[in-house]
């Protein structure tokens, strides 16, 4: 590859240049859903986020191996089982199948494999004995296994927190805790009453794995014990990666992973929407209010990945006439038939902003103005047949990243009549027919909107 892409990675908490470990490939895990609930809006930030980069690094010719776990067994999907009697596998499948529906609806590529935890558990009971045959870790008298943090002198590099000086007191059992316990950690839980029918034999007696070893086993089952990539938000940093590091390094003592990118929070920013707070905001739940899955897209990655987004139903109606512009564009370049493979220069700065930590905040504000620009052009009929098949062409290659295409939405020719009709009327500084006219066309469900660009028109 000849171009330079630079990646934050939070382990060095700086920019790098990415150098992948098989020169053209990228492997890259990231962590899925843990199958207990719905997975809500803010999970879907993350995927969007891992989604794009997946994109780009396609596009710009890197051949993919991606992997996403299925967590379907710790403490949260158990107690979740157990409180709703019935089974860990009814209740698991059935939010697998729901994540995997809400994946399509947004149209994020499927990872190549989706191992889940309970397929793998011979896996993690290897990994943890060569923990112990190491040194790293110890069983219990309840037969339960935790690895031991001070047996690894990088622990707590990830997090950025100076261990070194506070008190390792007792083991933590659960698998989330607050980073202010950096305490030995479990890699194998023994059987308690609670677990009822959940439970593996291992050399230590019957337990389940712990939450941390699931991820370390499957990503170095699929994509070895060194790789590239490896993605979440911001609070899987700890403890669930600063253990995965861990625990992996001392099993393999090889570097484990290149490259840790985190995305940011997302905030539910009006009192309207904050009220499903403590529920789940969903993917489903907003295409019921009427918000397209490109809509949902564009809100959650026209900010930055690693800053946290105020999310509201502003910000969602903005997002919806953002891309309602890109397919106007795309709509009325394509009645022109004109197809080339030749890009326009503003598309070396597009790549350019996505290469720099994917940047795509930048990207689309490249892309808006180019649009701009072109729909200038078309409006006074000074548009070649090659900036035709150009335009085309950089809006379709945007659209392998960004997925904002609709392919459906040309406005109906009654409305396109009405809105020309209207453009009349305005014309004449007949502003009472004008009103009219935008009256009705609300009426049939679309919004007109007057701009420095010319008219708009889009799906209320």
């Amino acid at each position: 590859m000849n171009m330079d892409i630079q990646f934050y990675n939070t382990l060095t908490r700086k920019k790098e240049k990415f150098i992948p470990v098989i020169d053209g490939k990228v492997s890259m895990y990231t962590c899925g859903p843990t199958a207990y609930n719905q997975a809500h809006i803010g999970n879907f930030r993350t995927f969007l986020f891992e989604d794009v980069l997946k994109r780009f690094l396609m596009l710009v010719g890197y051949e993919i191996n991606h992997v996403m776990n299925i967590t379907d067994v710790d403490d949260k999907t158990i107690k979740k089982a157990n409180n709703e009697n019935i089974s860990l596998k009814e209740l698991t499948d059935k939010y697998t199948k729901i994540f995997m529906e809400d994946l399509e609806t947004l149209n994020i590529l499927p990872a190549d494999i989706f191992p889940i935890a309970t397929e793998h558990v011979d896996d993690m009971i290897v990994m943890i004995k060569s923990l112990i045959d190491k040194d790293h870790a110890y069983i219990t008298d309840d037969g339960s296994v935790y690895f031991s943090i001070k047996t690894f002198e990088e622990y707590g590099k990830l997090t950025n927190l100076d261990f070194d000086n506070q008190i390792q007191s007792e083991r933590v059992a659960a698998d989330e805790y607050s980073k202010e316990t950096p305490q030995d950690f479990a890699l194998w839980k023994s059987w308690k009453d609670e677990d009822g029918e959940i439970g593996w034999d291992s050399p230590w007696g019957k337990g389940r794995p712990g939450w941390h070893i699931e991820c370390s086993a499957m990503s170095i089952k699929y994509l070895g014990d060194h790789f590239d990539i490896h993605c979440g938000g911001v609070d899987n940093i700890f403890p669930h990666h600063e253990n995965e590091i861990a625990q992996s390094r001392c099993s393999f003592g090889s570097p484990f992973v290149n490259v840790w990118m985190h995305s940011e929070h997302l905030n539910l920013e009006d009192e309207k929407m904050s009220k499903t707070l403590g529920n789940i905001l969903s993917v489903p739940s907003l295409v019921k209010k009427g918000y397209t899955p490109e809509s949902i897209r564009f809100a959650l990655i026209s900010s930055h990945y690693r800053t946290k987004i105020a999310f509201s139903e502003t910000k969602l109606t903005e997002s919806k006439k953002a891309v309602h512009r890109i397919n106007e564009v795309y709509d009325r370049l394509k009645t022109l038939q004109k197809t080339g493979t030749s890009l326009p220069n503003e598309y070396e700065d597009f790549v350019a902003a996505l290469s720099d930590d994917l940047n795509t905040p930048k990207a689309l504000g490249i892309l808006f103005s180019y649009i701009k620009k072109i729909n200038k052009k078309m409006d006074i009929s000074s548009f070649s047949e090659k900036e035709t098949a150009m335009s085309i062409h950089f809006i379709e290659n945007a659209d392998k990243i960004f997925s904002l295409l609709t392919h459906d939405g040309r406005i109906p020719e009654d409305i396109s009549a009405l809105v020309l009709k209207r453009d009349k009327a305005r014309k004449s500084k007949d502003w009472q027919l004008s009103d009219k006219i935008r009256e009705k066309i609300n009426q049939k469900g679309w919004i007109v909107e007057d701009s420095s660009d010319g008219t708009k028109c889009y799906k209320a």
